[in-house]
């Protein structure tokens, strides 16, 4: 009787899951219709233009989405190397001893400090260190809100990293050495092909919350609603957008802004199901 409350408890926990899931979708679909009807999907997607005056009214998502993708994989870029490096330290060279221990506790603070933390300590700590470089800090938003970003995400992706380069089994290590590799060669060909999987994921989850992030990058990225030019331009993000104007819209504006949230929904579940078919070909290599 107990096994049997157990799995229905089970069942009704996903049966949830699911329900919620399909909840949110219903609701962003059913307010973001309005926009989609007045412009069209393939309008909306690809008009660049957000002008909310009354009299010219002209909603798009594309410059919003291209700041997204600018900012999350441009700081995934940067991320990569310090993570791995960083999951490397705890998950290999120093497994099990007391440095290790250190730099996991500092990686998990890091993890847990709010992103406002992050915006506000690049407003006031990274920006000012352009401005002391002779450079209008104003007009490097993205690359500002990218460099914060990828701060913001190491610990995630170093900390998931480093468990599974620490879960590769030891005879395999024990093995190599044996037949006269050496530590690097383990990393090389032992540790990263076997945790490869799981490393990929700890990335795509890190990149997930680059791609939703805003409060971080509202503070610095420059809130200018145009496709960027490059790391030395103003721009906004999906997230960042609704952030700044949801308070105060209405009417087709508003289902503008909650498309733009439905978009960003649909992107994000896009990458996690490239990264699951990555990761499955990886596991299977």
């Amino acid at each position: 009787m107990k096994d049997k409350i157990f799995r229905l408890l089970l069942f009704v926990a996903a049966l949830l899951v699911l329900v919620l899931s399909a909840a949110i979708v219903y609701a962003l679909v059913s307010r973001s219709s309005e926009a989609f009807q007045e412009y069209g999907i393939r309008g909306f997607i690809a008009n660049a233009e957000w002008d909310p005056r009354s009299a010219t009214e002209e909603y798009g998502a594309l410059s919003f989405i291209v700041g997204t993708l600018y900012t999350a994989f441009f700081a995934l870029m940067l991320c990569i190397p310090f993570a791995l490096s960083v999951a490397l330290f705890n998950g290999v060279y120093f497994k099990g001893k007391k440095i290790s221990d250190v730099v996991r506790s500092v990686v998990d603070l890091l993890a847990g400090i709010p992103s406002i933390v992050y915006g506000l300590w690049g407003f006031y700590t990274v920006r000012p260190l352009i401005i002391d470089l002779g450079v209008n800090a104003q007009g490097f938003g993205i690359f500002l809100s990218s460099v914060v970003l990828a701060i913001m995400i190491i610990p995630y992706a170093s900390s998931l990293s480093s468990e599974f380069l620490s879960m590769v089994p030891n005879n395999l290590r024990e093995g190599a050495y044996s037949l006269g590799a050496t530590r690097l060669e383990v990393v090389r060909h032992i540790n990263l092909p076997m945790a490869a999987s799981g490393i990929v994921a700890s990335f795509i989850l890190a990149l997930g919350r680059a791609l939703g992030e805003t409060m971080a990058v509202t503070m610095l990225i420059g809130n200018t609603n145009r496709i960027p030019a490059g790391l030395r331009d103003t721009g906004n993000t999906m997230a960042s957008v609704i952030a700044n104007q949801f308070g105060e819209a209405d009417g087709l504006k508003l289902s503008a802004l909650i498309a733009i949230g439905l978009l960003l929904f649909i992107i994000t579940a896009i990458i996690n199901l490239i990264a699951k078919l990555v990761m499955k070909k990886l596991s299977h290599a």
